[in-house]
């Protein structure tokens, strides 16, 4: 076998190897699942989750997909919180602890300290006969029969489970709160899926200048409006009304045809009834008619009213496209 088979041959044994373990993960869930789940839901407080090692990098993961999801989280490494950090837990906060082996000795010094605040505590272990396991309010069992690591030492399918039962329990709350696209924008407003659900045309449109002439105007008028206003399009209006529009392309198009072009108008060169928007529209609207149609520029309307111009550059640069 030569080094590429023998690396795609590894490769496809650990994403089996771990796509098992994961599947296996649903005969793994008991009721303690579903009532971590509501006793979350109901709490007034947060989830503080903790962690050594890498199974504190998984915590930090889990912490980031419930806040991001609706549910106050925070995430406190177990060696910090016996040097102090333990103020970061409130009294109505559920504390979640996750540990493959569920016997380390942070967790051992980290575990009675939390039972002894009265906080519910939830285990996220690999080993239900564990301290952490035994002592545990409710525990969700992330057993893995063996790492992906050929020497089964370093964390792999096992941190692999702990972040799926992150996610199980994250989406479970997300349905119990009835979280929304409108929430999901709230709480991802600077991100491009937060901007898919939330941007505006107007948001785009109002900062672009406005291109406008009327039908009478001619041929110089036109190719200056367009120049000066950087969008490679212009709209022709009657009484504020859009009747119709002139791209680069219709220039183009207009100087190939044309012999004598000293007395051509806007009505001329226009293309009649162009596509249009309303400016309340969604961004993600504007980029649904530019793609079907194949334009770069859709004009937009206010109360029926021309308003300005939206840009296929303009969904790029938000990250719409």
């Amino acid at each position: 076998m030569n080094t590429t088979q023998s690396i795609l041959q590894i490769a496809k044994s650990t994403i089996t190897l771990e796509s098992e373990a994961i599947t296996n993960l649903v005969n793994l869930l008991t009721e303690d699942f579903a009532k971590t789940t509501e006793i979350i839901y109901k709490s007034k407080g947060r989830v503080i989750i903790t962690g050594i090692g890498k199974s504190a990098i998984i915590a930090n993961k889990i912490v980031a997909t419930l806040n991001s999801t609706g549910t106050p989280a925070v995430f406190m490494h177990a060696a910090d919180a016996i040097h102090g950090d333990l103020g970061l837990i409130l009294e109505d906060d559920v504390v979640i602890c996750i540990s493959k082996s569920g016997n380390t000795p942070e967790i051992k010094v980290l575990v009675p300290l939390i039972k002894n605040a009265k906080n519910t505590m939830i285990a996220i272990t690999g080993n239900t006969d564990s301290f952490l396991g035994q002592q545990a309010d409710y525990v969700l069992n992330t057993f893995v029969e063996q790492e992906a690591c050929p020497n089964n030492l370093a964390p792999t399918t096992s941190t692999t489970a702990q972040l799926v039962m992150g996610d199980a329990l994250a989406v479970c709350l997300l349905k119990l709160r009835g979280f929304s696209s409108n929430d999901f924008a709230k709480y991802h407003p600077g991100g491009a899926l937060g901007k898919r659900l939330y941007l505006r045309v107007n948001d785009l449109s109002s900062i672009n200048l406005k291109p406008e002439v009327s039908l009478s105007a001619g041929l110089k008028e036109v190719i200056v409006e367009i120049s000066e206003k950087m969008l490679g399009v212009t709209a022709v209006t009657e009484n504020n009304k859009i009747v119709g529009i002139i791209t680069d392309g219709d220039l183009r198009r207009m100087l190939s045809k044309s012999d004598d072009i000293s007395a051509l108008t806007a009505k001329d060169i226009m293309s009649s009834n162009p596509r249009r928007i309303n400016e309340d529209a969604m961004a993600v609207d504007a980029k649904a008619i530019m793609e079907a149609h194949g334009i770069s520029q859709l004009l937009v309307e206010k109360d029926g009213n021309y308003a300005g111009v939206v840009h296929l550059h303009d969904l790029i640069k938000e990250g719409i496209i």
